[in-house]
């Protein structure tokens, strides 16, 4: 692995750390650079490339957390963080654990993106902003974005663990704006992944396509109806329905502030038996994939519902303590300035036996969201309120006109037990998740879902 801090000089952290007491330290370095570029008006701009190191040092004594940080990675500065997070406990020293390496094997990178020319990533973005355009005439406007970083991380704690991994991630996006006359309607795509520039080899500006005929077609979009319906959940993105109501009621930290509608749910019913959802840290090279996660612990395959029964939690190492369970590899960090959450990494609901086209036809009058714009969701009551970036009618069994303007209103529960099927085109999307202050890449996927009855909130008069 690649080591940041030299195992002594880690020690040296954690035993300053618990100076004055505490029953667990954890130092966490870190050093991270990438860059980016996009293309506006078929011209690039906006590049920028950077980086930083520095580390955090955390101390726990009883449920109270005490933290410092430090730019850089010097060992005088590193124990400096250690003196001040130290510096509020009064009792005796408390002894670490000697530490023991625990090897990683990161996810692997075929092409490192550092080592691609600038000028390749400029020439990528030109095809995307080429074939966006080719598309038609009424394309009026197209954005696309570059972005490559890589993150190299070593942790140690009090309790005998050092370990390390070195995380690389490429992306690609593309926004496009239609016009017809005063109506005006927007596309976007993204492709991305734990990888490196080996991502964008294969057609890659299939994207800049997808997108622009997101927005063209919209173009002949009507406004979308109003009431309670079947609605048929698109595959990829359509995951972040599961996601957002579901997945953040499912971390540990919400359960324990009684902040979650799946407090006490642990074995019971809260889907049909069709439905089984996973997190899945390790998922082959995806964008929320990491070897370990932010706490040094291996990320893992955690099955939350199996055949529609809950049967787990998201922990990461003090949640998992105070239950007397072990993590499951959900602590994560934006950086080392941050405190380490329980998180989702990716967050999925496995292929079912359906076919898209087979329950599509079994509605009669429905909507199709085939992917989501944004919304909110009340962990607490379960209430949430997303909006559709493109769907369309299903009618006689069909899929019909697109349309615009269109909501989904309801509860998480009731949402999740009206899941009726599940289709088995499965496939994963990326995205970047928003809590506590801190953003950190995760991945969301599912096949078609079709929920029998929700309310669709929409503008036709």
């Amino acid at each position: 692995m690649t080591e940041l801090l030299d195992q002594e000089v880690a020690a040296r952290v954690l035993s300053r750390a618990l100076a004055n007491g505490g029953r667990f330290a954890e130092v966490f370095a870190e050093r991270r650079g990438g860059m980016s570029l996009a293309i506006d008006e078929s011209r690039i701009e906006s590049v920028q490339s950077g980086a930083e190191e520095g580390a955090g040092v955390r101390v726990v004594d009883g449920a109270t957390t005490y933290f410092a940080h430090v730019d850089g990675l010097e060992p005088a500065e590193l124990e400096r963080a250690a003196d001040e997070a130290a510096s509020a406990l009064r009792a005796g020293r408390t002894e670490p654990r000697p530490l023991t390496a625990r090897p990683v094997t990161p996810v692997p990178i075929e092409v490192a993106p550092e080592d691609v020319p600038a000028a390749r990533k400029a020439e990528l973005l030109r095809e995307l902003d080429q074939r966006g355009r080719a598309m038609g005439g009424e394309i009026a406007q197209l954005t696309a974005s570059y972005a490559e970083a890589r993150r190299v991380v070593t942790i140690a704690n009090s309790e005998g663990l050092f370990t390390g991994d070195d995380r690389t991630r490429t992306r690609i996006g593309v926004q496009t704006v239609a016009r017809r006359g005063d109506k005006v309607e927007t596309g976007a795509e993204t492709l991305g992944a734990h990888r490196g520039f080996e991502l964008l080899e294969n057609d890659a500006g299939l994207i800049a396509e997808q997108a622009a005929k997101k927005a063209l077609t919209l173009l002949d979009s009507r406004p979308a109806p109003s009431g309670s319906m079947p609605v048929v959940v698109g595959g990829g993105f359509g995951g972040v329905l599961f996601h957002e109501m579901t997945g953040h009621g499912l971390e540990i930290d919400h359960i324990h502030k009684g902040a979650s509608v799946y407090i006490g749910k642990l074995g019971e019913m809260v889907a049909q038996p069709l439905l089984n959802a996973y997190d899945d840290g390790r998922l082959p090279n995806e964008w929320g994939s990491d070897a370990i996660d932010d706490e040094g612990q291996p990320t893992q395959q955690t099955k939350v519902i199996e055949d529609g029964r809950l049967i787990s939690y998201l922990y990461d190492h003090l949640g998992a303590e105070k239950d007397g369970v072990a993590s499951t590899g959900n602590g994560r960090r934006e950086s080392f300035r941050d405190l380490p959450i329980p998180r989702m990494t990716n967050t999925y609901i496995a292929p079912g036996e359906s076919t898209p086209a087979a329950m599509i036809e079994e509605v009669k009058n429905g909507f199709y969201a085939v992917s989501f714009g944004g919304g909110q969701v009340d962990p607490a009551t379960g209430d949430f309120v997303f909006g559709v970036s493109e769907g369309y009618l299903i009618e006689d069994g069909k899929v019909t006109a697109p349309c615009t303007g269109a909501t989904l209103i309801g509860n998480c529960l009731d949402a999740l037990a009206a899941i009726d099927a599940v289709g088995d085109d499965f496939f994963m999307k990326t995205g970047m998740c928003g809590k506590g202050g801190q953003k950190v890449p995760v991945g969301t996927g599912q096949g078609h879902v079709r929920v029998g009855k929700m309310t669709v909130g929409g503008t036709q008069l």
